[in-house]
């Protein structure tokens, strides 16, 4: 099993989950281009993350995936199973967010307000790190979803409805979003990087496979009820181009292939660190959705400024994470 045992590595692994949750969105940006509904892209999106985990745990998972499923208890696999249903439920609201509202406001306010919840409760679960720097970043993280928050609030009125629909399901995402992370590493046997198995626990492969097969499965559900929502259907989805398609499943692998190397990064930074670090995709997000995507193009002046308040609350919050893990 590859694992993990050098911090710096550990910390390179956090940024490249940062860049990846940061960036997955892109695709959804780029499928929108082309009226393709997102319900239907989340399909693609789902399909990916669950052939990625397979593909990462059969190359560099080590020991076999039904051998450490049999040896781990129901607890644990419950417990990983049911940490992709969670994931899946706050995502699609996301999704939804990102649609109504663009990335600079989904990324910010949705996966801010997780990153907080997760890494509090990842802390909570197992303490690692210098408690008073993560408190000082986590509570510039919260500044820097205020500033947008406000930015956001300046936009012109035609577009204000959309955008509170956006922050409403971003908010909801959010709350949701900063459990996932927590009840993963509860199926992942504490300390796999330095120890043994333990007996009824997951290595972290098999735990995001779980996962996988969690998201996927309750996408049946949760999703065909937007897809009923949306008036678009699984006809539609089988219509769809090649090009929308692999829109999808791309960023599926992005995003579960910066899940997997956080997951593993975490047997080194912990959980806390870990997550937080890799959250830092809303930095990444907003960059995309204010310099590329333009969203602040018709902004009123003044708000730039609450903007530049944003970045400097993320980039010195995520430093002080980051110096926590030393």
């Amino acid at each position: 099993m590859f694992i993990v045992h050098d911090l710096g590595v550990a910390v390179l692994f956090c940024v490249v989950t940062m860049l990846g949750w940061g960036s997955w969105a892109n695709t959804l940006k780029l499928a929108g281009k082309d009226k393709w509904p997102f319900e239907l892209f989340y399909w693609d999106y789902a399909i990916g993350v669950f052939v990625f985990s397979v593909l990462f745990a059969s190359t560099l998972g080590g020991m076999p995936l039904l051998d450490n499923f049999h040896g781990a208890s129901d607890s644990a696999l419950w417990t990983a199973i049911l940490s992709g249903v969670l994931f899946n439920v706050s995502n699609i609201l996301l999704v939804v967010g990102i649609d109504a509202a663009g990335m600079a406001v989904a990324f910010p306010v949705g996966v801010g307000l997780a990153l907080v919840i997760g890494t509090v409760k990842s802390y909570v679960l197992l303490p690692q790190g210098n408690a008073a720097l993560l408190t000082i970043g986590v509570a510039l993280i919260v500044f820097a979803m205020v500033m947008s928050a406000l930015a956001h609030h300046r936009l012109k009125q035609a577009a204000k409805t959309k955008t509170l629909r956006g922050l409403a399901f971003c908010a909801i995402a959010g709350c949701l979003m900063g459990f996932f992370y927590p009840q993963l590493i509860a199926a992942v046997s504490p300390d796999f990087s330095t120890r043994a198995l333990q007996p009824g626990l997951l290595t972290p492969y098999a735990a995001l496979v779980l996962f996988a097969v969690g998201l996927l499965g309750s996408n049946l559900a949760v999703n065909t009820i937007f897809m009923r929502a949306g008036r678009v259907t699984y006809g539609d989805y089988f219509r769809g181009r090649a090009r929308l398609h692999s829109l999808g499943f791309l960023g599926g692998c992005i995003w579960m292939l910066a899940l997997s190397l956080n997951v593993i990064a975490s047997g080194v930074a912990g959980p806390a660190i870990s997550y937080a670090l890799g959250q830092g995709a809303t930095l990444v997000a907003a960059i995309w959705g204010v310099f590329i995507w333009r969203e602040f193009m018709h902004a009123p002046r003044g708000t730039w400024t609450l903007v530049g308040l944003m970045f400097a609350g993320y980039v010195t919050g995520l430093v002080l994470i980051g110096m926590a893990s030393l």
